[in-house]
Order: C-alpha cells, then structure tokens, then sequence
C-alpha cells in the first residue's frame, strides 16, 4: 500500500474519532448513557439492544437472500423463497422484541403505520408524495 493511500486512512481514521460521540468510545461514557436511559425512562435496554442488533443483522440475511437473486443469478426457488420465510420470522421477533422493550402494543404500531402512510399517500402510491413530504411526515 502506497504512503499517499495510507496517509490518507490515517487522516480519515483521525477524523472519523474527532466526529464519534463519547458513548461510542468511551466504555464508561456508554455505561452512564445505557444507566441514563434506563433509570430516565421506562424503556427496557436490553430488550432494545436485543432487538436493534437483531433486526439489523436479522434483515441484512433477507436483503442477502434477495441481492443473490436478483443480482447474482440465483433462483427464486421453493427453497429460497423458505429461506426468506425463515429470516422474515425472525425479523418479527426481533421486531416484537423492540415493541416489547418499549413497552408499545405491536398492534397499536402497525396502526399508527397505517395511518402515516394513509396520511401520505391517501388511496394510491405517488412519487411526488413519497418525496416531497409535510412537515412533521416522517
């Protein structure tokens, strides 16, 4: 590897520190931000991190799936379409993970979706509303 590429890694890496909060750094700054936002609320954190990481790692296994076939060649067969059933369950658990650990009714979500999204778009999907958004839509 070049100096000049090199430099240039060591440069961003400095900056990338510079621009990264205490919490992400610090162990002791992460244990008052989790202590925080336990004692502060009545969110159950680690139910949340649970499901944060879960529902990330979780839905970059379905995208994977999809990403092979439609850009890959794989084919969309009975077995990969079970595969996909497979992470989609375990999507909603992590999902009803989240909903848990923030002490929300997953009904009551899936409600408030639709109501964002009828809101939005009313009877039919348009680019134009999908874009350019009210404020407060988010």
């Amino acid at each position: 590897m070049s100096n000049e590429v090199k430099d240039f890694f060591s440069t961003y890496s400095d900056f990338v520190t510079k621009v990264t909060s205490e919490p992400s750094l610090e162990m002791d700054a992460l244990k008052n931000s989790l202590d925080d936002i336990n004692n502060n609320s009545s969110i159950e954190v680690p139910r949340l991190l649970t499901a944060a990481l879960g529902l990330g790692s979780e839905t970059g296994e379905f995208v994977e799936i999809v990403k092979k076939m439609v850009l890959q060649g794989k084919p969309a067969s009975d077995d990969n379409i079970f595969h996909m059933k497979r992470e989609l369950g375990d999507i909603m658990w992590y999902w009803t993970t989240a909903c848990a650990s923030l002490g929300l009714d997953p009904f009551e979500v899936i409600s408030e979706n639709q109501k964002k999204l009828e809101a939005r778009y009313g009877e039919k999907f348009e680019v134009e509303r999908s874009e350019v958004r009210k404020e407060g839509d988010l």
